[in-house]
């Protein structure tokens, strides 16, 4: 998707614009909800289209200052991000459940934190996933089945209905090992001390926890392990899959980081409205069985010195965007039985 365009590199002033962007909008997203007492739909709502809004500004940055080439790819891989995260929502749903944790607001906290590692987590990644790509024309073939194999795991879980008991995840049972677990929720603390666990257990016989432990971590803490692991297993999915499309590291790293802010509104949103979306995971399959067919074809290409496809980075987003919004209309105007009420 990318031949004969020259790299960017490490771009550092769009890397600091989008931090300082990010940053700010976090800390005034984290102000407007401190003292509220839950999510509502009509907030989620107008956050994610206000994440959306930024995403979208920065590709007008990226055409404004490299060319609506550049500007495409990223917006390609925006898109892909975006909708894999659907999927990854319904997860964190799950894992709510398991650890019975339903206040909204230690929710909001949880994946505030959980976003956090994520944007280190996919710096590592990408930074490791794009220097294959550079050492050798056969990594584009086995990044090709990497994401054809994601496109038919969407298909086949989606007749798969049976659910992991998160609180048992290995992940949570590696941390009970390492930490000293208090055994219920205490407010919306993560970690509390000594002495607060000692008040919170007066009077209840049946709390086993360690009376030597100067902090102690509560099931909200293990349920943060659990959803920041799920995203780690997320990220070997959707990391190849917008390399595949890019691999400029600045435009991966800004469409996987653009994306990722957003998931705390989209979570409360898909909370409600996920099971509208019932043709979506469809359309992401589709999405990218093209985005493997693409990046094999780019591999063979290399290896064999014969150009076969030549599509280019404009008529890649728009066939990303285009099967997406397909996926979206169409379940609304067919939706399955039961969605509808």
């Amino acid at each position: 998707m990318e031949i004969n365009m020259p790299d960017l590199g490490f771009h550092t002033e769009g890397l600091l614009i989008m931090m300082a962007v990010l940053g700010l909008s976090v800390w005034a997203d984290l102000r407007i909800h401190k003292n509220k007492a839950e999510i509502s739909f009509r907030d989620a709502l107008l956050g994610t289209l206000f994440w959306i809004a930024l995403a979208i500004g920065f590709f007008f940055y990226i055409e404004w200052r490299h060319g609506l080439d550049y500007a495409s790819l990223y917006m390609a891989g925006y898109a892909l991000e975006k909708s894999l995260s659907v999927d990854n929502m319904m997860v964190f749903v799950a894992i709510f459940s398991a650890f019975g944790i339903r206040d909204q607001v230690l929710q909001h906290r949880i994946l505030y934190y959980g976003i956090i590692g994520a944007i280190l987590f996919r710096a590592v990644f990408i930074g490791l996933g794009t220097t294959l790509f550079g050492m050798s024309a056969w990594v584009e073939l086995l990044f090709a089945a990497v994401v054809l194999w994601s496109a038919w795991a969407i298909v086949k879980g989606g007749d798969d209905e049976e659910i992991e008991d998160y609180s048992n995840h290995w992940s949570v049972r590696l941390a009970k090992h390492a930490i000293p677990i208090f055994p219920r929720l205490l407010g919306k603390k993560l970690l509390i001390s000594k002495q607060d666990a000692d008040r919170a257990a007066e009077g209840e016989q049946n709390l086993i926890y360690s009376r030597r432990a100067k902090w102690l971590a509560t099931p909200a803490f293990l349920c943060l392990v659990c959803i920041e692991v799920s995203d780690i297993v997320f990220s070997f999915d959707s990391v190849p899959a917008i390399i595949a499309v890019t691999r400029e590291p600045f435009l991966v790293y800004a469409a996987s980081i653009f994306a990722i802010v957003g998931l705390r509104s989209l979570y409360f949103l898909l909370a409600v409205a996920a099971k509208y979306l019932c043709h979506l995971e469809k359309a992401v399959a589709f999405v990218l069985v093209f985005v493997a067919f693409k990046l094999a074809v780019s591999g063979v290409e290399h290896i064999s010195g014969i150009e076969f496809v030549d599509i280019t980075s404009q008529q890649s987003m728009w066939i990303v965007l285009s099967t997406l919004v397909v996926g979206v209309v169409t379940s609304v105007i067919f939706p399955e039985k039961g969605a509808a009420g």
